[in-house]
């Protein structure tokens, strides 16, 4: 609390009769000075001044009835004379619009500047003269005090009284804390503080020996300094009404005025004794302005005195008075007048070349400026000063900052941090360049931005670390296009040490320029194009690209899609049926991003939503559900991955590529694998490598539901990802009660050592494996024995075949294929299977990889609900859970034909339709028990 204190103890100014320094608690040596401007203004006593808030101007009031407004830089009058009373005090309001007068004619006046007449008609409440008024920092209040022993405060825009307090005293002095909330008064050796809201009474304080002639506020409204008859300033805190330190002597008169600096460093009084600048007559008021840099006194004239030059001419070069001009720098770096500040700092450096803090204001104004060279050049001044100071206290200084090359290392790990999920190229928004990694970090380096971040960072003990990832994040932030490719496109040869914004705008160039345009309007630095921002010729940078790009419209600032073929003003629809949403690399483009917005072909926004992102808007994302088929959520909030890879692949069906692979390797991101990108291995090639990579990493055989044609990779998948268009197999389940049903039937008619054993064939089955096109799978087999083609299909495209299984209902099956035809009487030597696909799920068991499915709370053992479980499906005792799993055995099922081939693998028989089959009898458990691990190829 004693920071008020310790800025001002070591000088005050005193303003008198007579010509003598700048104070110190001790006497100076005494030295002439004169004024800067002397304004003979009245014809009597001045008897207060006051600046105005802009500094160019100060208001004076006399004992010659009048109130004036001066030009301080040219000392001429500018308005008035304002005609009243004899004037006592004076205070101009905060916007610079009023001035309040008190008198000795116990009045209040208050006038309009502008208009020059009074705003209402004297105030007259107080019953004795007026001694002081002032207002409240948000100019809706005014306080004034008087001999009456009384101080008022008035509404300033009605003039109507909000509350009296009693003084107990003649009150010479009030002044209003900064936040407005309190009020300060000085009587008889008293000062007292009050709440302005309820007039309570806060603090009492027994200040002084006679009256207090003056009280201020210091800037954050903890301390009071108040000023009395009996020669003495005193510094109070103002949490308990302790006095700070101790007072300031050197008075041998009254203290008439007292006033402080806008910044605390400083404090300024009048007396009639001989400490002062030069005067002709008594000086009845102080007032510095609000720069600091002028003193004004009133006796018979106005005087004008340069502080500065006061301080000089008291000190000359002593370092004692350094703390004026870097408390003056300060201000300046807080009102952002840097070239002043800067010359502040530099004049504590002349004054006291030893100190760290003179290279510290420096520093500070030279960043403000943007000359950051050379504050790093003051910086690294300081803190060799900070390491060679004799003071134990100011070399502990040096831990409050960091080293420049160790925030330069953490930025740079930070910045790799960043770039991991950043595309290797990117089009700087600013100058139109490409720029690789390098370039990138090298144009942040020399970045505004960096120097600023660089240069605030070295000024705090701890690096912080939040901060310099938000200064990464937001400089290195990107832009996604997701657009259509047309004919000639811009390649990176095209661009590469050009600046796009200066090639020809024609054809697709101008779509370059647009993009990057409304990129850089909308606060990004960088934009990726796949067209020009990956090196089609460099196989390795290639494959890097396609399986990162997921990851980077993941990790964009915003993805922009540019419907070429949507013309302005479109109505909802036109995004459906736009050609962008046919393309197979699109789904991704969509998929991926966070923040997604649509623009039209003349880059005007679409339905002319200006939301901040179009993915946070219902029409647009309804019309994309529509015509997508993709559900709402997953739309907004996609979760990459190989779960529900049957309708991630439905999506994608009815999609189209230039290049044939793309349909699969576009899917490489939404299925969050990483495979070797091969152009020219063919679609179907591709496919299967994508498809055998889900098998192999999920275990989901749901990729194995499609109608068609059967992949020269694999027989088990399809050669075209347009099989899956046909919804999956999905056969409807038993309810609960079903379920029991069949279960109370089957308890009297299976036998349970046979259900059993099925139980625990399936539940030691290991998972799919797929490698190396050759497909491990799990499964139940039902041999076929008998295969007959219906007649009258000779020519026939597809053909329709009675088949008939060991334990399963006969069924249909229609292909292309020629089947070979064979019953028990006509027997073959091939092997025909059909198969029911193992699935886990069948077990009843809790799929604990699964979000959907959990169990809210787990319970210890021997808990009052230890039995919750045992009631749900699946976890009933042995005998039950054996059941359902015939139960389910014993529904409907999604079945593949598989043929035998010589080396005793399988080969998949392709059905243009899904071949539904069910076992004939569901208590013959002997009919399910062909439990085997088939490879297919």
């Amino acid at each position: 609390m004693s920071g008020l204190f310790d800025a001002v103890k070591n000088a005050y100014l005193t303003v008198s009769r007579r010509a003598t320094p700048v104070q110190t608690t001790q006497p100076a040596q005494t030295t002439q000075m004169a004024p800067t401007q002397m304004m003979r203004v009245h014809t009597e006593k001045v008897s207060a001044v006051a600046f105005f808030k802009d500094g160019r101007r100060v208001a004076t009031g006399s004992w010659d009835r009048t109130v004036q407004i001066w030009d301080v830089e040219k000392g001429a009058l500018i308005a008035g004379p304002f005609k009243g009373h004899v004037v006592t005090s004076i205070a101009v309001s905060p916007d610079d619009r009023r001035i309040a007068s008190g008198g000795r004619d116990r009045a209040i006046i208050i006038w309009d500047i502008e208009s020059k007449q009074m705003i209402f008609e004297p105030l007259v409440k107080h019953t004795d003269r007026v001694r002081s008024v002032c207002f409240s920092p948000d100019g809706k209040r005014l306080a004034s005090g008087s001999w009456d022993e009384t101080v008022i405060i008035w509404d300033a825009d009605t003039g109507a009284v909000l509350s009296t307090l009693q003084a107990s005293g003649v009150v010479l002095c009030v002044a209003f804390s900064p936040d407005g909330l309190k009020l300060a008064s000085g009587s008889l050796f008293t000062v007292r503080v009050w709440s302005t809201d309820n007039a309570e009474l806060l603090l009492k304080i027994n200040a002084h020996q006679d009256f207090v002639q003056s009280v201020v506020w210091s800037p954050d409204g903890q301390q009071i300094v108040s000023a009395s008859h009996d020669k003495t300033i005193k510094f109070w805190d103002l949490s308990n009404g302790t006095q700070i330190g101790q007072p300031c002597t050197g008075h041998t008169d009254y203290i008439k005025s007292l006033a402080i600096s806008s910044d605390g460093s400083f404090i300024a009084t009048a007396s009639d004794d001989n400490t002062a600048l030069e005067h002709t007559a008594r000086v009845r008021y102080v007032a510095i302005s609000p720069s600091g840099e002028l003193l004004v006194s009133g006796d018979g004239n106005v005087q004008l005195w340069s502080i500065e030059n006061t301080l000089s001419a008291a000190f000359g070069m002593d370092s004692s008075h350094d703390f004026y001009f870097s408390h003056r720098s300060k201000v300046k770096l807080g009102q952002k007048l840097y070239a002043e500040a800067l010359s502040d700092a530099e004049k504590v450096i002349e004054l006291n070349p030893s100190s760290h803090l003179g290279y510290e204001l420096k520093h500070a104004a030279l960043c403000g400026a943007q000359r950051y060279d050379n504050a790093s050049e003051a910086f690294t001044i300081m803190l060799s000063k900070l390491d060679e100071a004799p003071e134990p206290q100011i070399r502990q200084l040096r831990q409050q900052y960091v080293s420049p090359p160790e925030v330069e290392d953490t930025i740079r790990r930070a910045i790799l941090a960043q770039l991991e999920n950043a595309p290797l190229r990117l089009i700087n928004t600013i100058t139109g360049h490409i720029c690789d990694r390098n370039a990138q970090i090298n144009a942040f380096t020399e970045s505004t931005e960096y120097k600023e971040l660089l240069h605030s960072l070295v000024m705090h003990a701890a690096l912080q670390m939040e901060l310099i990832k938000q200064a990464v994040a937001k400089y290195f932030s990107w832009v996604m296009l997701s657009h259509r490719w047309e004919r000639k496109e811009p390649l990176l040869h095209d661009i590469q040490d050009r600046d796009i914004y200066d090639l020809s705008p024609v054809g697709t160039v101008v779509k370059l320029q647009k993009f990057c345009k409304v990129a850089r309007d909308a606060g990004h630095h960088w934009a990726w194009s796949d067209t020009c921002c990956i090196d089609q010729n460099n196989n390795v940078e290639l494959q890097q690209s396609v399986n990162s790009m997921f990851i980077w419209y993941h990790y964009s600032a915003l993805t922009i899609v540019h419907l070429s073929d949507v013309p302005p003003s479109s109505k909802s629809g036109a995004l459906a049926n736009s050609i962008w949403n046919t393309r197979g690399w699109t789904v991704q483009e969509f998929l991926a991003p966070k923040i997604v917005l649509f623009y039209q072909a003349d880059w005007t926004l679409y339905l002319d939503n200006r939301s901040r992102n179009h993915k946070q808007s219902a029409s647009i994302m309804k019309e994309l559900e529509h015509s997508t088929g993709i559900n709402a959520r997953a739309l907004v909030d996609f979760r990459p991955g190989t779960r529900d890879a049957r309708e991630k692949l439905r999506w994608a069906s009815n999609r189209d590529t230039t290049k044939e692979e793309d349909i699969a390797y576009s899917l490489f991101g939404i299925f969050d694998v990483n495979l070797p990108v091969i152009y020219g291995e063919k679609r179907q090639k591709a496919l299967g490598r994508l498809l055998q990579e889900i098998i192999a990493h999920s275990g989901d055989i749901t990729a194995l539901d499609w109608v068609g044609q059967s992949s020269n990779f694999n027989s088990c998948l399809p050669a075209d990802i347009s099989s899956y268009k046909a919804p999956s197999c999905t056969l409807p389940s038993l309810s609960e009660d079903e379920m029991q049903n069949s279960i109370s039937v089957l308890q009297n008619i299976v036998a349970l050592e046979l259900a059993s054993n099925l139980y625990t064939l399936l539940e030691n089955l290991t998972v799919p494996r797929f490698a190396n096109a050759r497909l491990q799978l799990p499964c139940i087999a039902f041999p076929l024995t008998q295969v007959r083609r219906r007649p009258g299909q000779d020519g026939a495209r597809t053909f329709t075949y009675d088949v008939k299984a060991d334990g399963l209902q006969d069924l249909l099956v229609t292909t292309e294929d020629r089947l070979v035809q064979f019953s028990p009487a006509r027997r073959t030597q091939q092997t025909f299977l059909l198969i029911r696909p193992w699935n886990r799920s069948d077990l009843g068991l809790i799929n604990f990889a699964d979000e959907t499915q959990s169990v809210e709370v787990w319970l210890e053992p021997g808990s009052p609900s230890d039995d919750t479980l045992g009631s749900c499906p699946g976890y009933n005792e042995p005998a039950t859970r054996e059941l359902r799993l015939i139960v389910r055995l014993g529904q409907p099922f999604g079945a593949l034909l598989l043929a035998q081939q010589w080396g005793g693998e399988y080969k998949r028989i392709a059905s243009d339709n899904n071949i539904i089959a069910q076992v004939r009898d569901m208590a013959s458990v002997d009919d399910m028990m062909n439990v085997r691990m088939l490879e297919i190829l």
